[in-house]
């Protein structure tokens, strides 16, 4: 007991569980921040997940085929966007239940991904692999001991992600589009009559939240994997949209919520690389019961939009 407590609590150890918790967040921060401005405008999109698996395998058939990271990156974004056109147009246009709607097409989403992966592919015994983003060493503050490996060792997509916390936040508080964002989810009907489209506006919503989540699938499978799996988003487009309602749809809140479960993932990871005497499955979970406590301990003081779920029709008084 003794020795293997001395081993957790090495220098070394803790230093690959906080580098390794900002890298895990990064696949949970993204397609939750786009989730914010699509959950504020009142949709709720549980489709993140296929969503992602499709950003994933588009980014990876591009980078793969290019040789090109950022053209793979670029090639998730649009592809995460162009499926949650369906999306939109389900919930905003057909005025569809939003719930059905997005788990079916997360069904889609994963054997469409996979499909698609074979189609380029073909069944190959050792999958096909790209070389990931490396880590950009961050000159002077990479090289301090501990801060530096912990925080300024990585690639570069996860520094965009932690950026895109602000830009998102100055976005949503600071910009008139922000503003039309939340009128559409408290008041459509006032919004209406302002001029505002709410149609339009949840379209937009839709679609950032998309892309987002097309990049966070494409970063899963080009600075992660660096391959495709069936199973690579396993949960994560849930956590995402658990992350948001625990965040009570705040970016800088939803930055704690991933980094909250990228602590659970790499904990999990490092436990099972020690070789805890534990079941493997409890391990597994452990990220995703963390998920649940926060989710319960959070959604009593959320405050929902107003129109949240609730198709808006301007015939329906």
């Amino acid at each position: 007991g003794k020795k293997m407590l001395s081993s957790i609590f090495t220098v070394g150890f803790l230093v690959s569980l906080l580098a390794g918790t900002i890298r895990l967040a990064t696949p949970i921060l993204l397609p939750a921040l786009g989730q914010i401005y699509t959950q504020r405008a009142g949709i709720l999109n549980l489709g993140v997940e296929g969503t992602m698996t499709i950003g994933a395998v588009a980014g990876f058939s591009a980078a793969y085929k290019t040789g090109n990271l950022w053209i793979g990156l670029l090639s998730g974004m649009f592809f995460g966007m162009l499926w949650s056109l369906i999306m939109a147009w389900l919930s905003v246009t057909m005025r569809a239940n939003q719930v059905i709607a997005g788990i079916a097409l997360n069904i889609l989403g994963a054997g469409t991904a996979v499909y698609v992966y074979r189609i380029i592919f073909g069944v190959q015994s050792l999958p096909p692999q790209v070389t990931p983003f490396a880590a950009v060493n961050i000159p002077v503050l990479s090289s301090i001991p501990v801060i530096g490996q912990i925080f300024f060792q990585h690639n570069i997509l996860v520094y965009l992600s932690y950026v895109m916390v602000f830009v998102t936040w100055f976005i949503l508080e600071k910009t008139t589009f922000g503003l039309k964002i939340r009128a559409v989810g408290e008041h459509p009907r006032a919004a209406d009559s302002k001029g505002i489209s709410v149609a339009g506006v949840r379209y937009a919503a839709v679609l950032i939240g998309g892309l987002y989540a097309g990049a966070a699938g494409a970063f899963m499978s080009i600075a992660y994997m660096n391959l495709f799996t069936e199973s690579i988003v396993s949960g994560r487009g849930f956590i995402a949209v658990s992350v948001v309602i625990f965040a009570r749809f705040m970016p800088v809140r939803a930055m704690w919520g991933a980094l909250l479960f990228g602590f659970a993932s790499a904990l999990q990871m490092r436990l099972q690389a020690l070789g805890i005497d534990m079941a493997n499955q409890l391990m597994l979970m452990l990220p995703y019961i963390m998920t649940i406590a926060a989710l319960i301990f959070a959604s009593k003081k959320a405050e929902f939009p107003s129109a949240y779920t609730i198709p808006y029709s301007r015939l329906e008084r």
